[in-house]
């Protein structure tokens, strides 16, 4: 049976999306049809406040609402400290286990030659910035296990090692070809308070 053309354009757009299938593109579509209007209408609202309001912190680049994100504005953290991750996804994962105290910093991604992804296209340049500014005695690598993320720490403890910080990187407590946004709480803690200094 052929689809209707408004239902199959809302589930090429839906598959788009990262994990969704073709089958589960087409669940999603059918319960947006079967819903009520108020509800489709929230659904969009939250999706357009989510694009407009949501910005990246001009400091990290985590995800905030305002130039500077709660983290980079909070007078508690420690600033001698910084948590290198790929992305904001990984903040969230670590701040839930309480047991960083720190700043982070997002590079946006990892290295990937075979992606066309160099080290000019990751904020590498915006991190040595904030390191030149004196406050940081620390700098903790934490990408995830995978080859990528193994080339990105070699890379960046090599490029940072004039910067005369302690460079670390947290324990291997994460299973390789793991994410750390989908870890459990006290394996990222383990992680995180069993770091080493890269030599």
């Amino acid at each position: 049976m052929e689809l209707l053309e408004p239902l199959q354009k809302a589930i090429e757009e839906i598959s788009k999306l990262p994990s969704i299938g073709k089958k589960t593109a087409q669940r999603l579509a059918i319960f947006i049809l079967k819903s009520e209007p108020e509800q489709v209408e929230n659904l969009l609202s939250a999706l357009k406040d989510l694009k407009t309001k949501v910005k990246f912190c001009e400091v990290c680049f985590n995800l905030s609402v305002e130039n500077k994100c709660t983290i980079c504005r909070s007078q508690k953290r420690d600033i001698t400290k910084i948590c290198v991750v790929e992305e904001p996804s990984d903040i969230f994962a670590l701040e839930r286990t309480n047991e960083y105290n720190g700043l982070y910093h997002v590079l946006g991604g990892v290295l990937s030659p075979l992606s066309g992804r160099g080290a000019e296209s990751l904020r590498i340049r915006e991190l040595t910035e904030r390191i030149s500014m004196g406050d940081v005695k620390e700098i903790i690598l934490a990408m995830n296990p995978t080859t990528e993320g193994e080339a990105t720490i070699l890379y960046l403890a090599k490029y940072l090692r004039s910067s005369n910080i302690k460079i670390s990187r947290i324990a291997r407590g994460l299973p390789v070809g793991g994410n750390i946004e989908f870890a459990d709480q006290a394996t990222i803690g383990r992680a995180l308070l069993g770091r080493s200094e890269l030599e």
